[in-house]
Order: C-alpha cells, then structure tokens, then sequence
C-alpha cells in the first residue's frame, strides 16, 4: 500500500470536538476500503493567508496514511460534499515523519526563536559586514553630475 500525508483545513465555526469526530469518519472510510491511519495530529485554529469561502480562520489537522489509491479517492471524494471542509490536500509520500510534526514543534515559538537568533529579514548564514566606512549621504554621490531643468541636456524634455 501507498503512503500519504493528508491536512485539512475546516470552517473556522465548527468545534474542535467536530473536526475531531470528521477525522473519525475520515479514518472509518479508510479502514472500510482497507487501509489505515497511522498518526493523526489538530493543529488547532490558525490564520488564514486569505479568506476561503468567507473564512478568515480554519482548525488545521494531518492525517498519516497507508492506505490503496482508491481508499484514499473515496475519502477525497467524502470530503468534498462536506460543507465544513474548505481544503484538503493530499500527498503521496516515500515515507512518514517520526514524531511530532513541524508544525506541532514550532507552535509556542516566533520567528525571532530560529537558529541564529534574528529577527524577520535575519540571514543567519551572513557574516557581519563590519564598519563600512565613510559613504555620501543623501544626493552627493560624489563625482556624478548633477543637472537641474534649465541646463539638462537637448535631448531631454523633462
């Protein structure tokens, strides 16, 4: 059998006790076609990167599965008459992740928690470029000139 990760996001007005029961039912069909869910994870109620059906929030859950293609098509097609289902996507995988999840691991920490300690456009890989010395401010940049409206050259009707 194949290997898959699944992830679905749900309305934002369900409860988590629903999405809950809507991964059961979910797991149900896969046994039932005769496959199996080896992890299940709810992420919780995150943000959305933009507003799906009138949604600006969705409960998150993966669902690790070993299961035959036409389990997995059955379950996809499930999900698609569910109202409270805005996506799913699923993908063929070589193999599952041990553990946690990336997403799970990261949920207490920010951005600025990353190796290398800095901030939103931090490159941790760069070394510090030092003092740069003395450089010309503003308009001065030094030997180029400069042209006002009444001596630019001919061509030019600016």
């Amino acid at each position: 059998m194949a290997l898959y990760e699944h992830i679905l996001i749900a309305r934002q007005d369900v409860s988590q006790q629903q999405v809950e029961t809507l991964i059961e039912q979910l797991t149900t069909i896969l046994k039932d076609n005769g496959g199996s869910v080896t992890k299940n994870e709810y992420w919780g109620l995150r943000n959305l990167s933009f507003k799906v059906k009138k949604n600006r929030k969705g409960h998150y859950a993966l669902m690790n599965i070993d299961a035959p293609h036409a389990a997995v098509a059955e379950m996809e097609r499930q999900m698609g008459l569910n109202e409270d289902v805005l996506r799913f996507l699923t993908t063929r995988v070589e193999e599952h992740e041990e553990g946690q999840s990336a997403m799970l691991s990261n949920r207490g920490g920010g951005r600025d928690e990353r190796p290398g300690g800095g901030g939103r456009f931090d490159r941790g890989d760069r070394p510090d470029r030092g003092d740069r010395g003395d450089r010309p401010r503003g308009g001065d940049r030094g030997d180029r000139p400069r042209f006002s409206r009444d001596d630019a050259p001919a061509g030019d009707n600016a």
